[in-house]
């Protein structure tokens, strides 16, 4: 039986879980900050040969696993357990349940970070069983509901979870990841294009409406379907034949059409409310990114610094943006972002700026820049958030 918004709220003030397992946002959110704050704070001094892991995985390997399969894992699982009952009208995942999941997630962290222990069957084996576990309850809650619609979202998930298995299967042959990290990278981007173009012009539109005048962001529309699926064939191409010149060419097309797509939103005008006007600064490095992986191809700049425009920037500044709007607004407080909450906004869009220059100059203080900015992002994030992840709020 589905759950009405009345009925949703007196199960949540009536629930006898503790306000951080009320709602899947509020774990996950705040745990997954933190813990994206303290791999940067541990992979520096690891990759320079200061400390030594005791994961199976390189430095660089445990870097990119905990960050993509650790940190957004958790935030997309955040954001799903969210949206989901959204969706369907159900009730949220929520108490000994959500406390379940949340502890299977910190144990895919432990399991990997002391994999040399533990030995790598047992720690991919722990890791995985959270994305399939996540996989399965979504599903459950999308069936359940019968909003059949959003399956499309279940299917990235399982991509998603197949791009980890394939990194750790990798590892396990050959000592390092390649087709795990780019199909995990696919898979994030492709959720972003598509959440994105549907939150993006539709919080625009709310808010611009209240102005009562002036342009307004196209919906979406068959357009966009023509970009996601380009951008997706272009992904396809990039996992399969990174350095391939139709890939490249299909990454500038792809790049091109995603600038185009960000432009009709009216983003220029939204720049007076910051929960808004950062969602559309997040996206710019989706187009970024696709431009960048095309000139790489070509030999302009190097790899890494289209991949980073994706992940130091559109991965991290929408996460960071969507969960500060979720956590806010689903906890009952108003949609404002503080003098704090755009500090932060600024320390995580500088971040991205600095590590995509430190991949174009080969300038080392980028880097360290980088890596400080973003701690202070995300820490700054899960500090100045935490009354609204462990305090109960309607």
């Amino acid at each position: 039986m589905s759950a009405t918004p009345e009925t949703r709220g007196n199960a949540r003030r009536h629930s006898r879980a503790p306000a951080l397992f009320s709602y899947g946002f509020r774990p996950f959110f705040f745990f997954g900050s933190i813990y994206a704050g303290l791999v940067i704070l541990v992979w520096i001094p690891a990759f320079y040969g200061y400390i030594e892991l005791n994961s199976v995985l390189s430095p660089l390997d445990w870097h990119i696993h905990e960050l993509l399969y650790g940190y957004l894992a958790a935030a997309v699982a955040g954001f799903l357990l969210t949206a989901v009952p959204n969706w369907t009208g159900r009730l949220p995942l929520r108490g000994w349940p959500l406390f379940g999941l949340t502890a299977l997630w910190v144990a895919g962290r432990l399991a990997i970070t002391w994999s040399q222990l533990l030995g790598l069957p047992a720690a991919a084996l722990i890791d995985l069983s959270f994305l399939l576990v996540l996989a399965a309850v979504i599903a459950r809650e999308i069936v359940a509901g019968r909003n059949f619609r959003n399956l499309r979202v279940l299917v990235i998930v399982m991509l998603f979870a197949s791009g980890n298995g394939i990194f750790l299967f990798e590892v396990s042959r050959q000592g390092a990841a390649d087709y795990g990290i780019r199909i995990g990278v696919a898979a994030v981007l492709i959720l972003v294009t598509l959440i994105g173009g549907r939150i993006i012009p539709s919080f625009t539109r709310n808010w611009l409406a209240r102005q009562k005048s002036g342009r307004m962001p196209e919906p979406f529309g068959r357009f966009d379907a023509i970009v996601i699926l380009l951008s997706g064939l272009a992904l396809i191409s990039w996992i399969a034949l990174p350095m391939h010149s139709v890939t490249s060419l299909l990454f500038l097309l792809a790049g091109i059409l995603q600038t185009l797509r960000i432009a009709r939103w009216a983003g220029d005008r939204t720049i007076r409310d910051r929960l808004v006007f950062i969602l559309h600064v997040g996206y710019v490095f989706v187009p970024v990114g696709f431009l960048l992986n095309g000139l790489a191809g070509f030999g302009f700049v190097s790899i890494s610094v289209g991949v980073h425009a994706w992940t130091a920037g559109a991965f991290a500044i929408m996460t960071l943006a969507v969960m500060s709007r979720a956590s806010l607004g689903h906890s009952g407080r108003p949609l404002q972002a503080s003098v704090l909450t755009q500090v932060i906004y600024g320390f995580a869009f500088t971040a991205a700026v600095a590590r995509i220059g430190y991949g174009l100059f080969d300038s080392e203080l980028l880097l360290f820049a980088a890596a400080g900015l973003w701690v202070l992002a995300f820490w700054g994030f899960s500090a100045l958030y935490s009354k609204v992840f462990w305090l109960a709020r309607l």
